[in-house]
């Protein structure tokens, strides 16, 4: 038996269903977290498929057109746009992609509305600023500090007063869907649009501050997830077939084949790197010869040569100041003193001291 087709209403109630029970769960990396937000974004697209497939929304309708139990479907690009900022990714790329994603909902839900003309003033002008540059769009327009802080205050004061209208409307009987007055009811659906569109506002805001900081990260250099397995596959298919490859040490086996092979090629160009030797005996000889020069003599040895070539100064300090002692055995070097001794007496009195200076001596 087929199944029965189901209606855009039970649709409608069973996402709404997983996106409040998203609201109490805060185990965001949990599987029950991970598979209601999933389910939640799945039901939300089929309800915008539904729509489209039914025309509910015209271009050419007003506010007036639309019944009131159609009006909750106004906010279903909205409540798209607040389940996928909810969706934690773990890279950048993913992430540009989820904003992007995300703020092509928020723009979907606003002109929806600005179709309609159901937007207040501030939040017309505010659409218009947005339309003019996105990437740079801010609910607060001024670069005072002072102004801005005082804009901040403003705005969470507007949030809060409209968000315990909200609460106040939907606790009272009179505004209760299917069995209030219809016209509160439908004031109670506007409410609830204005509030939206106030933090669809400040929505894409944030999306424009954190595109800014995505935009200047570092492109990571390895792949942000990867198994063992997949990092061997990718070395193994890192070199391509012209021999180029990323690694920055070269592999083992191209190490070894750079010293196989010819030395030449045909035209007499050098293929791999070699030294000029004056024979083969000399490179056997060099194997095992180690990479220092090795001492050919001793210490003593190389005194000896330096003593032997003159490069030594012996003598000097106090040695060189003693008289040797006489060899009294010795009459022929004693008689040598003596004459040399007798020359000398013979010298200095036949050259009296300062003889020889006749300077100055007119």
């Amino acid at each position: 038996m087929a199944e029965k087709p189901r209606t855009l209403k039970s649709v409608f109630q069973a996402a709404e269903q997983r996106r409040l029970a998203l609201e109490g769960n805060y185990e965001t990396t949990s599987p029950s977290y991970v598979a209601n937000l999933a389910e939640a974004l799945k039901l939300y697209h089929e309800c915008t498929q539904l729509v489209y497939t039914i025309s509910l929304f015209s271009p050419n309708e007003s506010l007036e057109d639309i019944s009131t139990s159609d009006m909750p479907y106004l906010l279903l690009n909205y409540r798209i746009a607040e389940l996928l900022q909810k969706i934690s990714t773990p890279s950048t790329a993913e992430r540009k992609d989820a904003l992007a994603t995300t703020r092509e909902a928020y723009e979907k839900f606003l002109h929806l509305l600005d179709g309609y003309s159901i937007f207040s003033a501030s939040d017309k002008k505010l659409f218009a600023e947005y339309n003019d540059d996105p990437n740079a769009f801010s609910t607060i327009s001024t670069t005072d500090p002072a102004a801005r802080r005082n804009a901040k205050i403003a705005n969470f004061k507007m949030e809060k007063e409209m968000k315990q209208r909200l609460e106040h409307m939907q606790n009272s009987p009179l505004h209760l869907d299917g069995g209030g007055d219809e016209e509160a009811v439908r004031e109670l659906y506007l409410a609830n649009i204005a509030f939206c569109v106030h933090h669809t506002f400040q929505g894409l805001e944030g999306i424009s501050r954190e595109m800014e900081i995505l935009a200047q990260a570092p492109v990571p250099l390895m792949f942000p997830t990867s198994t063992v397995e997949e990092d061997e596959r990718r070395r193994r298919n890192a070199e391509t077939n012209d021999g180029y490859s990323e690694r920055l040490d070269r592999p083992l086996r191209r190490l070894q084949s750079a010293f196989d092979g010819p030395i030449l090629s045909k035209e007499g160009k050098p293929l791999r790197p070699f030294t000029l030797t004056s024979n083969r005996q000399e490179i056997q000889q060099g194997v095992f010869r180690p990479g220092h020069n090795l001492p050919t003599m001793s210490i003593d040895e190389y005194l000896e040569e330096e003593r032997r070539q003159g490069n030594i100064i012996e003598g000097g300090g106090e040695a060189s100041g003693r008289q040797p002692e006489p060899d009294e055995d010795n009459i022929d070097k004693a008689d040598a003193e003596t004459m040399k001794a007798r020359e000398w007496d013979q010298y200095t009195e036949a050259n009296p001291k300062g003889s020889g200076n006749t300077i100055n001596r007119g």
